[in-house]
């Protein structure tokens, strides 16, 4: 696995952004995160001013106002410390969009430097914690679906898949096209909610094909979606965020 990035020893103190889907519908994916750093030994603090990265707005379009958003988030990391964020796609508009949107601005320098210091929770894990896992769970078949925003802007397909291959008894299972989106795509799914519902009918059908019991992700948006898809069609099988996976399996 080649890392994305210069990757840092592994520090004393992080940042942890908790993104606005985690806040308001899976809190504890955001708990279960920072108990895994806080097992490592790390101090996690939680700037509790923080709020949305500003990426809706950036990816409709709306420039200025996206700009606004994700100036109130400059000031918060304040240290040089690491900002773990437990999202691929909030980690993806932060560190690769934050310095476009503030080009040619006063703030350009300060969106580069805390871009710089964005990690996406799985890939700090891998790559800066060497996180070991002694797996206290069932034998079971898992598979991993990776955001668009982890995968092709982060370039972190195989972090997520990797945290799983240390669990002994998880059986990682390949669903087909699993580089497809789920549909999700932020305000994609209400912009186009008859494409979305379909790419979510793909997905979810393709990780009952493969034989999983269980599905986890890193992003809360294709959590929700493809969750919620396979819920509505009654299927066994059921999702969550890698970070509660993990925990689970581990304490």
């Amino acid at each position: 696995m080649t890392p994305v990035k210069l990757y840092p020893a592994k520090p004393d103190k992080v940042y942890f952004f908790g993104t606005c889907l985690v806040d308001l519908f899976f809190p504890e994916a955001g708990l279960d995160g920072i108990r895994l750093l806080e097992r490592e030994g790390i101090e996690v603090i939680f700037p509790e001013d923080q709020t949305c990265c500003g990426q809706p707005a950036y990816t409709s379009g709306y420039q200025d106002e996206a700009r606004a958003v994700a100036e109130a988030q400059l000031d918060l990391f304040p240290e040089p410390w690491p900002i773990i964020v437990p999202s691929g796609s909030c980690g993806g508009m932060m560190r690769v969009h934050y310095p476009d949107l503030f080009a040619d601005t006063p703030r350009e320098a300060q969106a580069r430097e805390v871009a710089g210091r964005v990690f996406e929770l799985t890939e700090f894990l891998v790559h800066v914690c060497h996180l070991r896992l002694d797996d206290r769970g069932p034998a079971e078949k898992v598979a991993m679906h990776t955001s668009c925003s982890a995968r092709r802007e982060m370039g972190l397909a195989d972090t997520g898949p990797a945290l799983l291959g240390r669990l002994a008894g998880v059986e990682l299972v390949e669903q087909a096209r699993a580089a497809e989106c789920c549909g999700f795509g932020g305000t994609f799914a209400v912009r186009h909610p008859e494409v979305s519902g379909a790419m979510v009918e793909d997905k979810s059908r393709a990780i009952e094909a493969a034989g999983a019991q269980h599905f986890v992700t890193s992003d809360c948006g294709c959590l929700m979606n493809i969750a919620g898809r396979l819920e509505h069609r009654k299927s066994a099988v059921r999702g969550e965020h890698i970070a509660s996976y993990l925990w689970r399996r581990t304490s």
